[in-house]
């Protein structure tokens, strides 16, 4: 429950209380620029790590298979790891807002634009877990708000649209600097609203099956002046968190590998690639060690394979201690602006090259040769003017974005070869999960606003479907 969150850095709100809460031995206000670095990485840490990311994100999407402790890829949750995710989403959040009223006070555009920015994308996270969660009314426990109502995914886009916008406008008019707690961009403004525009293009295109106007408009917006509308334009925009290295700030991936052999690349992915010769296989993915062949494993199997029968993660995702946390990808925008073209938005290009601009890029971020990227684009990928194929490109290109993945396969049913986890405890179902379970702590404590919404849920996966979630006949 969003009630009981208090940010990192904040002491106290209320009369007396502050007095009594205040440790003398330790400062009462940090710097903005300090409490930006504090919620990039806590970002990265706890959303990008085993439990967020590869144990259920990514196994719903169809990119990892767990091969160990194969419970959560049979959707055997722990509650434990669903109370956590909303904690930690909704403690970034406590602390982003801090940081916007610190720039408001501070009329420090830039730095509001940057806390519209991460406001903005925390919450599609948010919501794109759970569908409806505690948006208008969350973060206002200083105002009296214990008891935070739920609002409606429906509602939640289009106001995070506007947040964003807000943002580009921010940062196209301010001065201040950043500092040294920028993590992600090392205080470049450029690259702050590049980010901005390209997750309002993520956006548009999520809801365009069910708000086509808003999204078709929000598009052609952005693409129509990109001056005013920057977007990602290289992989030197990727919105990468790089960690340092050295522990505890390890890349979580890679610290996980220290201790666990859980995780092995899916069947899914590695028959993929393997179907159109994707160069980005060995990158992708290691070599069983039994015979050198790239295979993959059923995710959520009844049974636990041969271990050296299967590919695990390759090395530059899993295995680098100063590795990534990716946000967004270049690549990730440039399919969107493929699939914009493709249902006839005015987006200044055709669909045909954004979409070989995208694998391009995917492939070039991936240390792929210039001769092997033209040889796949004229072979294995060579555009067929379907969606399908683009939805697949960028599903296989999303690697390491587990809830991306995740939210285009529920968005598109690409790629068509998922699967419902043979192992799973839920009977009845053809689609991997909908959704997360709300955490019992909210159904406990703020019952009232959460009751009618977790009323919804079905097997605790299932039930409602995602705004944007236009499939047919998925249960």
């Amino acid at each position: 429950m969003v009630t009981f969150l208090t940010t990192f850095f904040l002491v106290g709100c209320i009369d007396k209380f502050e007095e009594i809460n205040t440790d003398p031995d330790r400062a009462k206000d940090a710097p903005a620029t300090n409490v930006l670095a504090f919620v990039l990485r806590y970002h990265a840490d706890t959303f990008y790590d085993s439990w967020n990311n590869l144990n259920e994100p990514s196994t719903y999407g169809g990119h990892i298979a767990k091969i160990q402790y194969i419970d959560e890829a049979r959707y055997n949750y722990r509650p434990g790891v669903v109370e956590n995710k909303w904690y930690y989403g909704y403690i970034q959040l406590n602390n982003v807002n801090e940081i916007k009223k610190k720039a408001i006070a501070d009329e420090a555009q830039n730095l509001q634009g940057v806390a519209n920015v991460l406001q903005a994308y925390i919450f599609q996270i948010m919501t794109d877990t759970w569908r409806d969660v505690p948006f208008s009314d969350a973060i206002k426990m200083s105002e009296g708000v214990l008891l935070p109502k739920y609002d409606r995914q429906e509602d939640i886009y289009p106001a995070l649209l506007n947040i964003l916008a807000e943002a580009n406008t921010l940062l196209a008019s301010g001065t201040d600097v950043l500092g040294e707690g920028d993590l992600l961009f090392n205080g470049d403004v450029e690259k702050w609203r590049k980010f901005a525009n390209s997750l309002r293009l993520r956006l548009a295109m999520r809801i365009s099956g069910v708000n086509a106007g808003l999204a078709k408009s929000t598009v052609e917006t952005i693409m129509g002046n990109p001056a005013q509308n920057p977007i990602m334009t290289s992989n030197d925009d990727n919105a990468f968190f790089w960690f340092p290295g050295s522990s505890p700030y390890e890349e979580v991936w890679y610290e996980d590998s220290k201790t666990r052999d859980d995780h092995g690349v899916s069947d899914i992915l590695i028959n993929a690639m393997k179907q159109i010769n994707d160069p980005r296989l060995p990158v992708y993915a290691n070599p069983a060690t039994a015979d050198g062949e790239y295979r993959g494993f059923v995710i959520g199997a009844a049974n636990q394979p041969n271990l050296a029968t299967i590919s695990r993660i390759g090395d530059r995702f899993r295995k680098d201690p100063s590795g990534f946390a990716p946000f967004m990808r270049y690549s990730e925008t440039m399919f969107h602006v493929a699939e914009a073209a493709l249902k006839g938005y005015n987006v200044g290009m055709s669909a045909q090259d954004a979409y070989e601009t995208a694998v391009a890029a995917s492939l070039e971020e991936n240390g792929v040769e210039q001769a092997e990227i033209d040889a796949f684009l004229a072979g294995g990928a060579a555009y067929n003017g379907s969606l399908q194929q683009i939805y697949l490109q960028e599903w296989i290109a999303l690697f390491k974005q587990g809830m991306e993945a995740w939210s285009l396969y529920r968005r598109t049913g690409v790629p068509t070869t998922h699967y419902v986890a043979p192992g799973s405890l839920y009977v009845g179902h053809n689609s991997p999960p909908f959704r997360y379970p709300y955490p019992q702590n909210e159904l406990t404590l703020n019952g009232g606003n959460s009751k009618a919404f977790a009323d919804e849920v079905v097997d605790d996966f299932w039930g409602k479907k995602m705004w944007w979630d236009t499939r047919t006949g998925v249960q």
